[in-house]
């Protein structure tokens, strides 16, 4: 059994455990995944700052990966430590920023992001140009009012995140949609059938990216 550990950049063990469910059922047969939390930190990461603290948070776990882990998937949209743990270890480390940005942007597809962190616009600009998809990128729209308050309510929040996918692709002329956040992965499944165009989830798209890269295939895709 080949073992991928998702690391999880906050510090809430509950939304680890929501994560870790939704990437298991995109598992390739022969593969396991466990969850790994960062132990420092914010619960939910929703600014530039905490965004840093999560990439150093992330690169002191290379140590304890080092030794377990065939593969690892670091959930957070922002990528924070992705480049640390890819230069610590000799295992595939994927990001589920790059990884959704990748599919969202088959086939010259322009893309939006939609979030609910409005503090963190210029670092997901600053993510897709880095990885070569800024041209691409439509546009990024964001949720209103407290992220921290959409995320207690989960039909307000998949509500607020279809509101403001909808304008992406009525005003930006997205074609497809990424829904940008590890704890937003059981929204984002909920909108596939309510939008009108692809819909991409980052933490299938990075479990779909690693079993490519481990060699065992993909088990699905999305539309």
């Amino acid at each position: 059994m080949r073992h991928i550990v998702l690391v999880n950049p906050n510090t809430s063990a509950a939304t680890t455990a929501l994560m870790v469910s939704i990437a298991r059922a995109h598992l390739a047969a022969g593969f396991a995944m466990d969850g790994a939390t960062a132990a420092t930190g914010a619960p939910l990461i929703v600014d530039e700052d905490q965004l840093r603290i999560a990439a150093d948070a992330v690169a002191r776990m290379a140590p304890a990966l080092a030794g377990t882990a065939e593969g690892v998937i670091v959930a957070a949209f922002g990528d924070p430590g992705v480049e640390a743990l890819g230069a610590a270890l000799s295992v595939p480390v994927a990001g589920i920023a790059a990884c959704a940005m990748g599919e969202a942007a088959a086939a010259g597809r322009r893309f939006a992001v939609v979030t609910t962190t409005p503090a963190l616009v210029a670092a997901i600009a600053a993510r897709a140009e880095n990885l070569g998809f800024g041209r691409q990128l439509a546009g990024i729209r964001t949720t209103e009012g407290p992220p921290q308050a959409l995320m207690a309510d989960r039909p307000r929040l998949i509500a607020a995140l279809e509101r403001a996918a909808r304008r992406a692709i009525a005003e930006d002329a997205a074609e497809a949609i990424i829904i940008g956040g590890g704890p937003l992965a059981a929204a984002a499944h909920a909108l596939r059938s309510r939008l009108p165009c692809p819909v991409i989830e980052p933490i299938p798209a990075a479990v779909r990216w690693m079993n490519v890269r481990l060699g065992a295939g993909s088990l699905r895709e999305d539309r």
